[in-house]
């Protein structure tokens, strides 16, 4: 689906307005014309308090997971409870912004600014120190531990 320009990469940081909306990067919104993409799938985390952002293949691909294992599983119960239970549907405005719900604030802790965060197939909605720590720790467990 994904050809070689349409990823989302790199990331920025954009204010909440007034009425609670933030810009997309253009970037970003123009990965999601690209791509068809009109509705939102967007997720909780599994690891990092932040949103994932992308179109319903996000969402299909959790299932198409989720499908793979018995459906009276333990395993799959959790997988759903996570995919199911932690995902809405949103739609951009027709500015190009979207809404920072209570779903987004309470479980990232965003406030008054968000980063974006390209993860090449979707992008991610972080507090923008949350994400400036997370970024640091993963560049410290990767390159931290290199001889000199």
């Amino acid at each position: 689906m994904f050809g070689v320009m349409s990823r989302f990469l790199s990331n920025a940081t954009n204010r909440i307005d007034a009425k609670g909306r933030v810009s997309v990067p253009a970037s970003f919104r123009s990965v999601l014309s690209e791509c068809g993409i009109q509705e939102l799938y967007c997720l909780q985390d599994f690891i990092y308090p932040a949103i994932s952002v992308g179109g319903p293949d996000l969402l299909d691909r959790y299932e198409r997971q989720i499908s793979s294992v018995d459906p009276f599983s333990p395993e799959a119960n959790r997988m759903s409870l996570l995919v199911h239970g932690g995902g809405v549907f949103m739609r951009l405005d027709a500015e190009g912004r979207l809404m920072v719900t209570d779903f987004i604030r309470d479980f990232t802790g965003i406030s008054s600014d968000v980063t974006f965060v390209g993860r090449s197939d979707h992008f991610q909605l972080w507090q923008p120190q949350a994400f400036h720590e997370a970024q640091a720790a993963a560049r410290e467990g990767r390159f931290g531990s290199r001889p000199a």
